[in-house]
């Protein structure tokens, strides 16, 4: 009698075998297929990781206050929210090829409306454009690759994408910095214009549309309920720092977190859901998810006050403070890629520890950092954090997708990305206030006292940043990973495999 692993076993052995020499054929060069698409997603981390660097020079080009200014930063990350979640079903009813080409142009149009910007508003909407066309390229990459490449390629290729995404986090700070030293703010998006008409031509030049489209029938109510819902939340604590807790911020909230419970409560009861939030059942895959949103929150409070004290609060100039934070991002990106072999040997609760323990102590290190800091003090500290988050970020990320049946993967990665953009965005709003907070405690009046007073600020940020750590330290009591394969598994066909690739 056969076991059910060497049914698993055999059943995946022959659908492989299928599937590759299909697809063998079908894409003599897959990865030039997908230039285009790299190209999107690099120019969609590179957007992220480069603005705030800029937002001391917004902030006084167009006489904003710190409040104002974050939304170039969480317009953004919330446009990717509410975009993410729908991308799935637009992949079943338009072209992937046309859908590429209509993100990446929306990201065009919105980087020149920033450019050429007369005002902050101006501004923002271009930025949330560039927000709108990340949103779309990001998943529509990752669902190209599971279509174009053949499975035994699967790994390799979601490593080129990792590497491609990772490497625009390394060199955005530091080159936003140069340019905004050298040429000023507008510079950056004009930067980002000519990656996104690269992108197109290498889209229009070797993308061809491998997502099969099955017309699901769309549920209008769920996509409006979702935009408002996430689109509320996000807004409401965005702008507790420059209205507090004002009629219209209580009315965002309450409306966003009404809309919300509805919308999930109605992704599970109806028959095609936009996302299928019962993953979010699995216990394999919710408390992993939970603590990589997390740990993804942490990073970008951190990374949205790191740049601003270093030039608010220790005085440093925009090429410095990119200058200084090159090495974090270098060695951001050797841990990320070194921790995905780590897991597959240590598994996901030791290296959440040790991330854990290596992040609180850079933590530390911030919090004792003063306005007169060297910048030697700076890099240790910021490489100590940079060491630490990957070790949690890659191994929960890894072990909650490796907690899924196959059928599921598409929507965990979904709801996933969608948790971290939209808890990353009220993240960033947290840090926000409580740096105002924080200034607001320094008495005092000169330019001494302000720098003071900003990095007083920083610290009651950082704070909030450590909490999330320690959050994500309690939740790995109950991180118990996957051990066997589901039988469920074991029975998926060939129709069964198709059919989940051309959904996801």
């Amino acid at each position: 009698m056969t076991s059910a692993p060497t049914q698993k076993t055999n059943a995946r052995t022959q659908l492989k075998r299928n599937n590759g020499k299909k697809q063998e054929s079908r894409y003599a060069h897959p990865h030039r297929l997908m230039l285009g698409l790299y190209a999107g997603a690099f120019l969609g981390m590179l957007s992220e990781t480069s603005m705030n660097i800029a937002l001391p020079a917004l902030m006084g080009q167009f006489h904003v206050s710190t409040g104002i200014a974050q939304w170039m930063v969480v317009g953004y990350m919330l446009a990717i929210g509410i975009v993410l979640p729908t991308v799935g079903l637009l992949l079943k009813w338009v072209r992937a090829r046309y859908l590429v080409l209509a993100a990446l142009s929306s990201f065009l149009i919105g980087a020149v409306l920033s450019a050429i910007a007369p005002n902050f508003g101006v501004l923002l909407a271009g930025r949330i454009l560039q927000g709108v066309g990340t949103g779309i390229v990001l998943p529509t990459m990752y669902a190209a690759i599971m279509a174009v490449f053949p499975l035994s390629m699967i790994g390799s290729a979601n490593g080129v994408a990792g590497l491609v995404i990772m490497f625009a986090p390394v060199i955005g700070p530091t080159l936003a910095g140069i340019m905004l030293h050298a040429w000023g703010w507008r510079s950056i998006f004009w930067l980002f214009v000519a990656v996104a008409a690269i992108a197109i031509v290498l889209t229009l030049a070797f993308f061809r549309t491998p997502i099969r489209q099955t017309h699901q029938p769309i549920d209008g109510l769920s996509i409006l309920a979702s935009v408002i819902g996430f689109g509320g939340l996000v807004a409401g604590v965005s702008l507790v720092a420059d209205q507090g807790f004002s009629p219209l911020v209580i009315c965002l909230l309450v409306v966003g977190i009404a809309v919300l419970a509805f919308y999930i409560h109605r992704q599970l009861h109806i028959s095609n859901p936009v996302l299928d939030l019962k993953a979010l059942g699995i216990a394999t895959f919710r408390v992993p998810a939970v603590m990589v949103t997390l740990s993804f929150a942490c990073t970008l409070a951190f990374m949205y006050l790191v740049p601003q004290e270093l030039q608010n609060g220790l005085g440093m100039s925009s090429q410095t403070a990119g200058l200084l934070m090159l090495p974090g991002g270098i060695v951001n990106a050797v841990c990320s890629f070194a921790v995905g072999r780590l897991y597959d040997r240590m598994g996901a609760r030791r290296l959440v520890w040790i991330g854990g323990v290596i992040t609180l102590i850079a933590g530390v290190l911030f919090l004792m950092m003063g306005a007169t800091a060297p910048g030697w003090y700076f890099i240790l500290a910021h490489v100590v954090f940079m060491v630490g988050i990957p070790f949690i970020q890659q191994s929960t990320q890894s072990a909650a997708l490796a907690g899924l049946p196959r059928r599921l993967s598409g929507d965990g990665s979904t709801i996933m990305n969608t948790l971290q953009q939209v808890f990353g965005a009220i993240s960033t709003s947290m840090a926000t206030i409580l740096l105002a907070l924080g200034s607001s405690s320094m008495k005092g009046s000169g330019a001494m006292a302000r720098r003071d007073a900003f990095v007083a600020g920083s610290r009651y940020g950082y704070f909030w940043g450590l909490a999330l750590i320690v959050i994500v330290l309690v939740l790995g009591i109950w991180l118990h990973e996957k051990q066997e394969p589901r039988l469920e598994e074991v029975k998926i066909t060939e129709a069964e495999e198709k059919a989940a690739m051309a959904r996801h």
